[in-house]
């Protein structure tokens, strides 16, 4: 797919640069473990490091949307990624768990802004019917983290330990930074951005019912996901040299998941959604069935991957049909929804496991969220059937063309 006349397509720039991030957000789930060990805390505290990541995305994308509306995106994108790598030097340097989850938060605010900023510039670039696409090259790096950043960060942190890892991930945003300074035009909007026209569009029923579906379809996945490598050696009962490759395979079934899901996003986005959730609850439930199976868990981790990604691209690309006058807001409140999920799905897991529940009731903690994520698509269909919408979800955004 062809987005512009450039060489080296801007879109698929971004993406590289989400999948530069993103294998940090991901690859701990393969590492609490070792984690865990080296902090002296237990499994559930070493998770808080994906949840205090997933707050800072939370907080992150609607404050770095509005600070940063009026920069020229480059240099916006630029600062994130640079802070980015900063706190993951730091990260690999530290001993202290306090100062190691502080830089967590802080990763996540800075990638959260990157989120918001990268995927707004990408729909600019786009007519509307490739928006679908486009969003699922942006968060296809996010997918391509999953299949080739978290198996690799899992091998690199048993081989050279959890703090290289981190070095790589530094190194690879320090790549992303210098691809985006060649690649990406340095965007100006023809019109000076308003933040009120932007506030007042996201004020829209519709658009916070498909928040409320973002975050719950996310906590049903990564409640799930976070513990994954855990629940394999403690109750699958595989060999640690075998946690890369179940990382490695529910990556090929999210990357299968989210290139489906995105040709699908722009024709068929209820039947997506629908189809996902009700998918996901029922490989959820057969998962906490036979996590005593070696054989079972394998193929139901590809499954997992398949379908928990596989609504991505219609969750990120319908808000900006819901609410286009708020192209950036619009974007931001969804990025935090994705991160209300991530924090919630493994908080509330590590309390089931605190609580003396063994993994498969993560499990079922994740197959409920997901019917919960299906009942609340069903009443937004119902909605957009009625016609029960604001008004603020059919006005047009201004004209805003963007320059190179």
């Amino acid at each position: 797919m062809r987005f512009t006349a450039s060489k080296i397509s801007p879109v698929w720039v971004i993406g590289l640069a989400i999948f530069a991030q993103g294998t940090s957000e991901l690859m701990l789930a393969g590492m609490l473990p070792e984690m865990s060990a080296d902090l002296s805390v237990t499994i559930p505290h070493a998770a808080l490091l994906i949840s205090g990541f997933a707050f800072g995305m939370l907080l992150g994308a609607p404050t770095l949307a509005i600070v940063t509306l009026r920069w020229p995106r480059k240099r916006a994108m630029l600062a994130f990624l640079g802070l980015f790598a900063l706190v993951h030097v730091v990260g690999a340097l530290t001993t202290s768990y306090p100062l190691l989850l502080g830089s967590r938060f802080i990763g996540g605010f800075v990638y959260a802004g990157f989120w918001a900023v990268g995927a707004s510039t990408a729909m600019s670039l786009v007519p509307p019917d490739r928006r679908g696409r486009a969003m699922s090259v942006v968060a296809g790096g996010l997918t391509v983290a999953t299949v080739v950043g978290l198996p690799a960060g899992t091998w690199i942190g048993q081989h050279f330990g959890w703090r290289g890892a981190f070095w790589a991930v530094a190194a690879m945003t320090v790549a992303a930074a210098v691809a985006i300074l060649i690649a990406v035009p340095d965007l100006r909007s023809n019109t000076v951005p308003r933040i009120s026209v932007e506030l007042r569009a996201v004020l829209n029923r519709r658009l916070w019912l498909s928040y409320a579906i973002t975050a719950t379809s996310t906590a049903s996945l990564f409640g799930t996901f976070s513990y994954l490598g855990a629940m394999v050696l403690d109750t699958t009962g595989l060999d640690p040299a075998w946690v890369p490759v179940v990382m490695l395979i529910y990556g090929l079934g999210a990357l299968a998941g989210m290139s489906a899901g995105g040709r699908a996003a722009d024709r068929l986005p209820v039947g997506v959604l629908v189809g996902g959730f009700s998918a996901l609850a029922i490989v959820s439930a057969a998962l906490a069935l036979t996590a005593t199976h070696a054989v079972a868990v394998v193929v139901l981790v590809v499954l997992l991957g398949l379908v928990g990604f596989g609504t991505n691209p219609a969750l990120n690309s319908r808000v900006f049909g819901i609410a286009p006058a708020a192209p950036t807001l619009s974007v931001a409140g969804n990025i935090a929804a994705f991160n209300v999920g991530i924090t919630i799905g493994p908080a509330v897991g590590g309390m089931a496991l605190t609580a003396g529940f063994g993994y498969p009731a993560v499990l079922w903690i994740g197959a409920a969220l997901a019917v919960l994520a299906l009942g609340l698509a069903g009443v937004d269909a119902t909605a957009r059937r009625t016609g029960r919408t604001d008004s603020s979800a059919t006005t047009r955004p201004p004209v805003d063309q963007m320059a190179g």
